[in-house]
């Protein structure tokens, strides 16, 4: 074998090894990980999959999914979209849709232009760990979202995050207690 061969093999061994949760940043976590331990769903598991595969198993962000993929209003499905790049995801997990009044859940439901607008709010290009998602970001819907913060007390605008730094195989999750709503 190459000597250039064994060195990539020890690199992939040293990245498989590495554990994905071990950058995880949020109160939320731990409940997070007695909830899902194992799986497709698991932190661990969520590492292996793109963002909105990820997403979707995981058990606190049905609403979410539903609005990404198409079936909270099928004119917008953004699932390919997201797994094709590299992204930063403020998922918003189903308590912070659960806060939203149900004629704005309605409304959603018919526009979307707006469910759009509000989806790409939530997504920044790049990947940022939370070493590096403090600050504001330019999102993928055009205006920014300010991160402040750090370890159990981060925040992106108003919103708190319950469970930060999760990675997949092409963005870093944090999952948030609110839903973003795009400035005007």
């Amino acid at each position: 074998m190459s000597r250039s061969r064994l060195i990539l093999l020890a690199v992939a061994a040293q990245l498989a090894a590495a554990s994905p949760s071990a950058n995880l940043v949020g109160p939320g976590c731990q409940a997070y990980a007695q909830q899902v331990p194992t799986g497709p769903g698991s932190v661990a598991g969520m590492a292996m999959d793109p963002v909105a595969v990820a997403a979707s198993n995981n058990p606190q962000l049905t609403t979410l999914t539903a609005a990404l993929s198409g079936k909270l209003n099928p004119q917008v499905n953004l699932v390919d979209t997201l797994n094709s790049g590299q992204f930063t995801v403020f998922a918003p997990t189903d308590a912070a849709f659960g806060k939203l009044d149900a004629a704005t859940i309605d409304s959603l439901k018919t526009n979307a232009p707006l469910l759009n607008k509000i989806l790409t709010y939530h997504v920044v290009s790049g990947q940022l760990s939370p070493a590096q998602v403090g600050g504001a970001h330019k999102t993928v819907q055009g205006a920014d979202v300010t991160v402040t913060g750090s370890g159990n007390n981060l925040t992106a605008n108003n919103a708190s995050v319950v469970c930060g730094g999760v990675q997949t195989a092409n963005a870093v999750v944090y999952m948030i207690d609110t839903v973003l709503m795009p400035p005007n």
